[in-house]
């Protein structure tokens, strides 16, 4: 099974990349859906974060660590590591189960020993102004919220640099597909 790690900032259009390779029957996992499962889940995990944050609702715990660094390390902490349990577990399911394409859509994944279990980084840009619109857009942030959770991250010029595949998010969406599947030919023709 050949994995391909697919990062990028928020707002540049993972989401859209990691949709477009499931219709080319790549199976995906979406870390921030892990991360909600395993916070709704898993009761030590949600007992740690009670007990630093005094809540584990989503959006409280949002405008608490992306207004605070050390808040945000702090959750982090506590949820990277089974996260990225969980999802070597559902890799070795999906290898065991024959799947040909798996799909790790993380933001932090330069940063995180995840990086290790993937054939190929992938990393999404996109213009700031893409970003900060489009959040605008799908979650009703305003311009000052998208800025901070932007600054939250590492750069997407550290990403780049880590990338095997670039693609451009902030292009028109035929001719990101067509950067899709370019990249996702060459990767199955690799053997």
């Amino acid at each position: 099974m050949k994995v391909i790690g697919l990062t990028g900032n928020i707002g540049c259009g993972k989401s859209t990349v990691a949709a477009m390779l499931r219709e080319h029957g790549a199976a995906t996992i979406d870390a921030d859906a892990v991360a909600r499962e395993i916070r709704h889940n898993d009761a030590d995990a949600r007992a740690a974060i009670v007990r630093r944050f005094g809540t584990y609702d989503a959006s409280q715990l949002a405008q608490v660590v992306f207004a605070d660094a050390d808040a945000l390390r702090d959750l982090e902490r506590i949820l990277h590591p089974r996260v990225r349990g969980a999802i070597r577990a559902r890799l070795a399911e999906l290898d065991e189960g024959g799947v040909e394409v798996a799909v790790v859509e993380v933001i932090k994944l330069i940063e995180s020993p995840l990086a290790d279990a993937c054939d190929q980084i992938w990393v999404v840009r996109c213009d700031e102004a893409d970003a900060i619109r489009r959040l605008a857009e799908s979650r009703g942030m305003d311009e000052e919220t998208a800025r901070r959770r932007l600054a939250n991250q590492s750069s997407q010029d550290a990403k780049i640099a880590a990338a095997d595949v670039v693609i451009d998010g902030s292009a028109a969406m035929d001719e990101t597909r067509r950067q899709v599947e370019i990249a996702l030919a060459a990767l199955r023709a690799s053997g």
